[in-house]
């Protein structure tokens, strides 16, 4: 009796080395294990690939896509991983959860097509992970892709009827807990708080300020740049700009700056003052766009500008930014709670406090799932202190402007309110200072949103001390 010839072994495939997936994947890693910045991160990644040869600007454009769009819709895509393994999502190893995130955003959220997108991340996964565990990540990927996102969306979102906070929550990729705050900050209906979610999970645009007395913007609108929408120091790139191609950036006579923050520089610039207005002081510099702005400002007037910050590295990039400013300045390293300056030196006073960062979650969208509601508590004795601090460096009658970039109003008017009642100071109707910019609120601060205006979400009060 014969027996079947075996047919012989395939020989072992050495996994190929993709340079665009092994770049998104390493920055995937750092974000999740060093608790790093997507920002920081990815520019030098890129630019090793580029010097070696690996990336030319379409590959490193689609590694940008995949790091920011895996990293917007994460908490989506672990509702989805979650419906397609077979034990508990804090059981996968987060090397195979970040694979597998990557994958699932190819298939769900890129024009990629379906098996492209899992032949390409099943051989990232032989490279960084082994073969045993890219079979895994095959057979997990080969699930996903049975739908759409929408049809997935379906399975793994309740419905809007039965839990509107947690159905948002799940198909706009933010935690369930900042749609409910940005819900209450924002008021309105669904369509409104859907609207501000969508416009967390766009790509923003790279701002540039001309920083006056040293650039004028129309010399920044080179190519398809255009005008910014509100500040006259702005100009938007269009996609895929590279500032540093432009000379009055690398000359340091403009930066890359978000018009909001911008428009936060100029209301306080812009407030009535009574009497002198020769000295200026930033209160938390770092890392140094609106000191720049407010230098500049403060230079045409023949006033001087204090810039302090209290960590040293980031009191350096604001030196860095104020380096040729055509009026006197000084940068300190000195912490605003305990201020090395006398009460009532300054006519104008901008503290930007730390905060949550809920309001540039377009620009830093691992920010969304590494936040928790105690944060809140752990800044606001901070930030009511900076405010409180802040008041009395102004002489009376000068004008102190508190900003953050966040729309909680556990950041915002509660800060406010608690300092106004133990400081002498009463609030500036700070619309005005913003010509032709709407949707500013009801006063007297203002509350600037990214599907409104495009900006990062700044939240500014102006205070004048009495």
């Amino acid at each position: 009796m014969s027996s079947r010839p075996r047919r012989p072994a395939k020989p072992y495939r050495r996994p190929e080395k993709d340079p665009v997936r092994l770049i998104a994947y390493e920055a995937l890693r750092a974000v999740d294990e060093r608790d790093a910045y997507a920002n920081l991160v990815l520019p030098p990644l890129l630019r090793e690939g580029r010097e070696r040869g690996d990336l030319d600007g379409r590959d490193a454009a689609l590694a940008t896509e995949l790091v920011y769009g895996t990293l917007r819709r994460q908490g989506t895509y672990d509702e989805i991983i979650a419906a397609c393994v077979d034990r508990p999502l804090r059981e996968v190893d987060p090397p195979v959860l970040d694979v597998l995130s990557l994958g699932a955003h190819q298939l769900l959220g890129t024009r990629i097509p379906a098996h492209a997108a899992v032949s390409t991340t099943v051989e990232l996964a032989r490279v960084v992970l082994g073969d045993g565990r890219a079979r895994f990540v095959n057979a997990v990927l080969r699930r996903i892709a049975s739908d759409d996102l929408d049809g997935w969306l379906e399975k793994v979102a309740p419905p809007y009827e039965d839990d509107p906070e947690e159905h948002l929550g799940i198909v706009h990729a933010h935690p369930r807990w900042i749609v409910s705050a940005l819900w209450d900050a924002l008021g309105g209906g669904r369509e409104d708080v859907e609207a501000l979610l969508e416009a967390d999970n766009a790509r923003p645009e790279v701002t540039l300020v001309a920083r006056p007395g040293r650039a004028a913007a129309g010399e920044l609108l080179t190519g398809d740049a255009v005008p910014g929408r509100w500040s006259p120091y702005a100009v938007r790139l269009a996609e895929g700009g590279e500032p540093g191609a432009i000379e009055a950036v690398r000359e340091g006579r403009a930066g890359v700056q978000d018009e909001g923050s911008q428009l936060v520089a100029l209301a306080l610039a812009n407030a009535p003052l009574d009497g002198p207005d020769r000295r200026w002081l930033d209160g938390c510099a770092g890392p140094g766009g609106k000191a720049a702005l407010l230098g500049a400002l403060a230079a045409g007037r023949g006033a001087a500008l204090l810039a302090a910050e209290k960590q040293p590295h980031r009191a350096r990039l604001v030196a860095r930014a104020l380096r040729g400013n055509p009026g006197p300045c000084q940068v300190v390293t000195a912490d605003g709670t305990r201020p090395a300056w006398r009460p009532g030196s300054f006519d104008r006073v901008l503290v930007d406090v730390p905060c949550t960062g809920l309001g540039a979650l377009r620009r830093r969208p691992e920010a969304r799932w590494r936040r928790r509601p105690e944060d809140l508590a752990g800044f606001a004795p901070l930030q009511r202190g900076l405010l409180a601090e802040a008041l009395r460096a102004a002489r009376p009658g000068g004008v102190v402007g508190y900003a953050t970039c966040s729309p909680h109003p556990a950041e915002t008017r509660a800060v406010v309110d608690d300092v106004l009642k133990h400081e002498s100071a009463e609030p500036v109707d700070a619309r005005p200072l913003l010509p032709g910019v709407p949707s500013l609120g009801d006063g007297p601060d203002i509350q600037l949103w990214p599907h409104l205006h495009g900006t990062d979400a700044m939240y500014l009060a102006l205070l004048r001390r009495t």
